[in-house]
């Protein structure tokens, strides 16, 4: 890994060796939210799922939001059809968010070079700089890959169902640096 990657301060999970993260979990709303228009037409039968707000050093980061598909089981969350939005409060580039998604997805099982470098690549080209209010969506369809919007306006897709399955698992995967966040995320999710 490189330095860089470690000493981003605005990478997306900012969840570096050290550094005090935290997730809190959002109320569970009594009506749970209406998903975004990109979640509802990629995934019309999707229910909420969880929300949570990750902050570092107190800073707010993120406010996440999990929609899951029909039969949806946490942990098998790989072969269920999902949507994750983030709604950034504050600014990240895209490289750091390529990046850190990099090391994070690390964090599961380690990834061949070439592998390591084909997802990165596919992640730059795709990610754009956020800045505050803007909103991040990722749809995994577990046989064919990811697909992302930003702000509701579709950025593509990575066809690769490994890549969707580890990419997800930074949120979701029991190997996540952030338990916590899973557990608000997976809050109204069955086990």
């Amino acid at each position: 890994m490189r330095t860089t990657r470690r000493t981003l301060l605005a990478a997306p999970l900012l969840l570096l060796g050290g550094v005090p993260a935290q997730a809190s979990n959002l109320a569970t709303p009594l009506n749970p939210p209406t998903p975004w228009p990109e979640v509802a037409a990629s995934l019309p039968q999707a229910s909420w799922s969880g929300s949570a707000q990750l902050r570092v050093f107190g800073l707010a980061i993120y406010q996440a939001q999990l929609w899951v598909g029909a039969g949806f089981r946490a942990r098998d969350y790989g072969q269920f059809p999902l949507a994750l939005s983030l709604t950034y409060q504050r600014r990240v580039s895209a490289q750091a968010m390529a990046e850190r998604s990099l090391d994070e997805m690390q964090r599961q099982t380690p990834l061949r070079a070439a592998q390591e470098a084909d997802w990165l690549a596919a992640m730059q080209a795709l990610f754009v700089d956020v800045a505050a209010n803007d909103r991040l969506t990722g749809v995994h369809l577990p046989e064919q890959g990811a697909h992302f919007w930003l702000n509701g306006r579709r950025l593509g897709e990575v066809a690769d169902p490994l890549f969707s399955r580890r990419f997800f698992g930074i949120w979701l995967d029991t190997a996540t640096s952030q338990p916590d966040l899973r557990v608000a995320l997976l809050a109204a999710a069955p086990a």
